[in-house]
């Protein structure tokens, strides 16, 4: 049951969520950017705006599990799919959020952040305002009206935001709810999971979000990286994402070497990914269900090998040859083992390379996927829209029987696309590519 009344969040847990936040100081530009409700598009009625660079980190995430929930409605499976009453949409926004609020619960319990009662009822009623509300709603006045409800399951949690659905589209309704994400988690386990004291969740010079809260938006899990489980790096233990996610993500920054996406988000549940560019976080989607599936042989093969290579390096010892034989149920006799690592270190480096493992046990699999499909792509910058329009843009998929690769700086589109299909090519409808930025 939910608590008789909410109550301040303790001074300690305040600015212990403050600091992962924010850092020391809070940047009143930096916060004033994050100063949004969740209000949808009058040409989309589906699709979330996003007034300033920053909230994407937040707003991607939920507009990607509104999609999840569009893709997941047969009904939606016509040529109208994206046509939604407003009644329907708002039961969308709450479903959005309660699924990323259940993947970061502890098992505790549900925590929702809100505004005093006082300056609710003057926001969504039409009592004279207190002299309160005529204070500037900066940061300061912000932290200092928080308040917190207990709930024990997503069904209060559920009919709470159904009764107070405006407050989602008020002036704070973002930060609130992003607020509530990181209460329902809990510091501690944050603590634990981003690991690197140093990096806070918004960075406190353009306000973007870090990987850390992108990953805690699209898994529940705070992880610093988008790799598959934990690696190793000189002795430290860096987390990684632990299972296939319900909502993917790709990133133009592996194209530029600056991280490698994991098999897990690469190959969700669902075909929805939040796409990152360098600045902005936007989402591409399919009902296309063919181009997501479980892990194929070739990938779990993949994941072990790298798992017995914590640096990256593309090889391991060959002592360790039995043992990655082992996890993956194939013959490992040290007898048999023997013979396998002359064949594969036949110049006794004392090495296995990943591909001539794979080419020895995993040759190329049929992967059944389709040659042509249909992708759409969200942004909820209305200014990186077609005449500043948040609208869903179509595109015409195929899949090349050669990989050719995109170098066009000014494509950065197709080239993020190309880290999960390297020979993709795909034609927008109207001509104009779809923005990342």
């Amino acid at each position: 049951m939910a608590a008789n009344s909410a109550s301040p969040i303790s001074p300690s847990d305040l600015d212990a969520i403050i600091k992962l936040m924010w850092g020391n100081e809070v940047k009143e530009d930096v916060f004033q950017r994050w100063k949004q409700g969740f209000r949808f598009s009058t040409d989309e009625p589906t699709a979330l705006i996003q007034h300033e660079g920053g909230p994407c980190a937040v707003i991607a995430p939920v507009q990607a599990y509104i999609i999840k929930s569009l893709i997941s409605d047969k009904k939606r499976k016509s040529p109208n799919w994206n046509e939604v009453e407003s009644e329907c949409v708002g039961k969308l926004l709450i479903r959005a959020l309660c699924e990323i609020l259940g993947q970061a619960y502890d098992g505790n319990r549900f925590v929702l952040v809100q505004m005093s009662d006082s300056i609710l009822d003057e926001e969504t009623t039409k009592t004279p305002p207190s002299p309160d509300a005529k204070k500037p709603k900066d940061h300061s006045y912000f932290h200092s009206q928080l308040r917190t409800l207990s709930f024990e399951s997503p069904e209060e949690v559920e009919a709470y935001y159904l009764e107070r659905i405006d407050m989602l589209g008020e002036t704070f309704g973002v930060l609130l709810f992003l607020y509530s994400v990181l209460c329902t988690k809990g510091i501690e386990a944050l603590h634990t999971e981003a690991i690197d004291p140093s990096e806070t969740f918004i960075d406190s010079e353009f306000g973007y979000g870090s990987q850390s809260l992108i990953n805690l938006m699209i898994t529940g899990k705070a992880v610093a990286h988008v790799w598959n489980y934990d690696q190793d790096i000189c002795g430290l233990k860096l987390k990684g994402i632990q299972q296939q996610s319900q909502i993917g993500f790709l990133t133009l920054l592996e194209h530029l070497r600056y991280c490698e996406v994991g098999s897990f988000l690469k190959n969700p549940m669902n075909p929805v990914w939040v796409l990152g560019s360098e600045t902005h976080l936007t989402v591409l989607f399919s009902f296309e269900s063919r181009l997501v599936c479980a892990e194929t042989p070739t990938e779990v093969a993949k994941r072990v090998f790298k798992s017995f290579d914590p640096e990256g390096r593309n090889f391991i010892s060959a002592d360790l040859l039995q043992d990655v034989l082992n996890m993956l149920d194939l013959v490992s006799e040290p007898e048999y083992v023997d013979i396998m690592r002359k064949k594969l270190d036949a110049e006794n480096l004392g090495i296995i390379l990943l591909s001539s493992f794979m080419e020895e046990f995993f040759p190329e699999e049929n992967v059944h996927l389709p040659d042509t499909f249909t992708l759409y792509h969200y942004n909820g910058l209305l200014r990186s829209c077609p005449n500043n329009k948040v609208v869903y843009q179509k595109g015409n998929a195929i899949l090349l029987e050669t990989h050719v690769l995109s170098v066009l700086e000014n494509n950065g589109m197709l080239t993020c696309l190309q880290t999960k299909w390297p020979n993709i090519e795909v034609q927008w409808v109207g001509g104009s590519t779809p923005s990342l930025n």
